[in-house]
């Protein structure tokens, strides 16, 4: 089992609790912080992601913390007839219904309050299953995989985008200082949060990223699984079949 990080180490909350509360903390600030943090490059990395579902022509499409709705957003071009996107931040859902509602997507789209590990379906209900910088945000990584794999459709598709450990030299060490001291401290400035941007270095350390994913992956029972890595391992996308 994964080890569990939490944004607030003064709560005795559980995880779920407090990253809901960080979210629901940084939400208005959000997108614009992603922008800024990633220089933009999070942008690629989502629509990659998005067109390994291509050949699968996904007709139902779960997106699991889905956050402000970019990947349920960036799903459409793939022309399905649905997409739900859930997550726990009731602020996020209420900034990503915003959105949708501007683009007219609102037939399309639809966002709910649910919680990853106790998905609100019934077995066998997507095509296709996204995650984008989310499962390291799980409370119990294994128990959330379980149930994404419950959900899924038979030969559905899972795909997974999600920060990793860069390796090779000078990549590895700028992107610890990065993480480290600028993104706490932009975060800080900008969110008002204190702890969340120091929480994403913290969260990101923790995850079983790599390999060690893949095997949960395959624990929980999926097939064809694969690793992606992005800008010289920053971010790694993940798929894996029913």
């Amino acid at each position: 089992m994964s080890e569990i990080v939490t944004p607030y180490k003064d709560q005795t909350t559980s995880k779920k609790e407090q990253v809901a509360t960080m979210f629901n903390n940084i939400a208005p600030k959000y997108d614009f912080l992603n922008q800024l943090l990633s220089m933009g490059i999070h942008k690629g990395w989502r629509k990659r992601s998005i067109q390994l579902l291509k050949e699968k022509k996904p007709k139902t499409i779960l997106d699991i913390a889905t956050g402000t709705g970019d990947f349920a957003i960036e799903a459409m071009k793939l022309n399905p007839e649905k997409v739900i996107g859930v997550d726990i931040s009731e602020g996020m859902l209420k900034l990503g219904v915003e959105k949708i509602n501007k683009l007219g997507l609102q037939n399309k789209i639809e966002l709910k309050l649910g919680d990853s590990e106790s998905l609100p379906f019934s077995d066998n209900s997507f095509d296709a299953i996204t995650v984008g910088f989310g499962v390291r945000n799980f409370e119990n990584l294994e128990k959330g995989i379980s149930d994404i794999y419950r959900v899924l459709k038979p030969n559905g598709m899972f795909v997974v985008l999600e920060f990793s450990k860069p390796s090779k030299f000078p990549i590895k060490q700028v992107y610890k200082l990065y993480f480290k001291y600028i993104t706490p401290f932009v975060g800080k400035v900008f969110s008002k949060d204190n702890s969340a941007y120091t929480y994403l270095n913290e969260s990101v350390n923790a995850f079983p990223d790599g390999e060690d994913f893949l095997k949960v992956l395959r624990n929980a029972g999926f097939k064809e699984t694969k690793s992606i890595p992005q800008t010289f391992g920053i971010a790694s996308i993940y798929i894996g079949t029913k």
